[in-house]
């Protein structure tokens, strides 16, 4: 029986570990904070999904990590992230709609688009 146990308690306990110890946004280079976020009801056809984060360390910031782990899904989904300059205003609300916020008082540092796979 402990042969049995005691594999099962090791493979339950790294499961559990390993959900709690997954990076988020405070762990990568660059002192992000997510300051926005906007989503399209999706009654039909893709998600649509829009952050605003703030980067405190522009020099050092890991742009593409930062926005892998922002959510994406199958069929058409789309996630755009807006870096800014945290030292600079900044948006705090966006809208569903492009261009999202307000050009003319915000300026975005970067922008990355991720999507999710078509294959059915």
């Amino acid at each position: 029986m402990w042969w049995i146990l005691i594999p099962l308690v090791l493979i339950l306990s790294y499961g559990i570990w390993d959900s709690f110890s997954q990076p988020s946004i405070g762990d990568i280079p660059g002192k992000f904070e997510e300051v926005a976020f906007v989503r399209n009801e999706q009654n039909k056809g893709g998600i649509l999904r829009v952050y605003a984060v703030a980067v405190g360390d522009i020099e050092h910031a890991n742009y593409e990590a930062c926005a892998d782990l922002f959510p994406t899904n199958d069929y058409g989904s789309l996630t755009k992230v807006y870096f800014f300059d945290k030292s600079k205003p900044y948006p705090t609300k966006l809208s569903i709609d492009a261009p999202h916020f307000d050009g003319s008082q915000y300026e975005a540092i970067m922008i990355l688009k991720r999507s999710g796979s078509d294959k059915k």
